[in-house]
C-alpha cells in the first residue's frame, strides 16, 4: 500500500493512480496492477521535480497540454531490466538449432526482431551469437530490427556503451566484439561498429501500426507480454504470427506462456515457440 501522504513530498491518491493506469493503458496497452501504486509514485515524482511542478494535479494538466510529455510519461513507467545473454538457453537454441538449419540451406537472408529491446543487450547478444556460429555478414544478408517504446533506452542502445563490470561478457567476446575504454572511459566497453551495423534501433509502440515490411525468421518478445492484459496479448501475438515466416520462431520470457495461442504456435522448447502452418 502507498504510505500516508504526510510522509510523501506529493499527495498521490488512488484516484490519481487510476488516472495514470488508464492513460498508460490507452496509449501503450500496458496494464498496471493494483500493487504498482508505489512504483508509479516513485517514478513520476522525478518528472514533477524536473518540471518544477508542485502536485500531481499540475502534472496531469501539463501532460494534457504538452503532447511531447507523453514520451517522458511512458519512459518513466516502463521497466528496463536487461542484460547480455539473458536466458542463455535461447541463444544456445539459435546456435545449435537455427544456425545449422540455415547453413544447410541455400537462402542466405536472415531477419530477426528484438521487440522490447531496452538498452540493446538482447539485440547485440543475438548478433554475437549468429556471427560466432558462422553467419558471416560478409556472405549473409543479416539484419536485426530492435524496437522499444522508450526513447531514452534506445539512445543507450544506439551508443552501445556499457559498464564492463556489469556486462557478463566472456573474455573471447570482449576481445572480438568490444572496445575497452581508457582514461576517463576506463571501466566502460563499446560495441564494435561491425556488430552495430547489423542492427537497426527504432522507437515503436506495439499498440500502434507497425511500419515493418520484413518477415522474420525469429522474434524475441521476452518479458514484454507480462505488461499487457489477455485481450491485448492475443492481438499482439496474432500480429507477430503474421510477421513470422512459415516455421519461424518466437522467444518469450521465463514467466510467459502462450496457453491461448496454441492454434498459432507450438511449444518446442523452454519458452521457445514455432509458428504453426503458413
Amino acid at each position: 500500500m502507498l504510505q500516508e501522504a504526510s510522509v510523501r513530498d506529493y499527495k498521490f491518491t488512488t484516484q490519481q493512480f487510476n488516472l495514470v493506469r488508464e492513460r498508460l493503458y490507452s496509449s501503450a496497452g500496458i496494464a498496471l496492477a493494483d500493487h504498482k501504486q508505489d512504483m508509479v509514485y516513485n517514478r513520476l515524482i522525478r518528472r514533477l521535480r524536473c518540471l518544477n511542478l508542485n502536485s500531481f494535479e499540475a502534472y496531469f494538466e501539463y501532460l494534457q497540454d504538452n503532447e511531447s510529455e507523453q514520451t517522458f510519461f511512458i519512459n518513466a513507467l516502463t521497466t528496463n531490466l536487461t542484460s547480455f545473454f539473458r536466458e542463455k538457453h535461447h541463444f544456445d537454441f539459435i546456435r545449435d538449432q537455427i544456425v545449422p538449419e540455415r547453413l544447410h540451406g541455400h537462402d542466405r537472408k536472415l531477419r530477426f526482431w528484438s521487440a522490447g529491446c531496452s538498452m540493446g543487450e538482447e539485440a547485440y547478444s543475438l548478433a554475437m551469437t549468429l556471427c560466432n556460429a558462422g553467419i558471416s555478414p560478409a556472405s549473409w544478408d543479416l539484419k536485426i530490427l530492435a524496437t522499444d517504446i522508450d526513447s531514452a533506452v534506445l539512445q543507450t542502445a544506439r551508443q552501445g556503451i556499457y559498464d564492463l563490470n556489469r556486462s557478463n561478457i566472456s573474455r573471447s567476446d570482449l576481445q572480438k566484439w568490444f572496445l575497452k575504454g581508457r582514461g576517463k572511459q576506463e571501466g566502460l566497453i563499446r560495441i564494435k561498429s561491425t556488430l552495430q551495423e547489423l542492427i537497426s534501433f527504432r522507437q515503436l509502440n506495439l499498440m500502434d501500426e507497425w511500419p515493418i515490411k520484413s518477415s522474420f525468421d525469429a522474434i524475441f518478445c521476452r518479458n514484454v507480454m507480462i505488461y499487457f492484459d489477455a485481450p491485448t496479448q492475443k492481438i499482439l501475438l496474432d500480429r507477430m504470427a503474421k510477421m513470422l515466416k512459415p516455421g519461424g520462431y518466437l522467444f518469450v520470457g521465463h514467466s510467459e506462456a502462450l496457453v491461448r495461442q496454441q492454434q498459432m504456435f507450438e511449444l518446442i522448447g523452454r519458452t521457445i515457440y514455432r509458428k504453426v502452418g503458413s
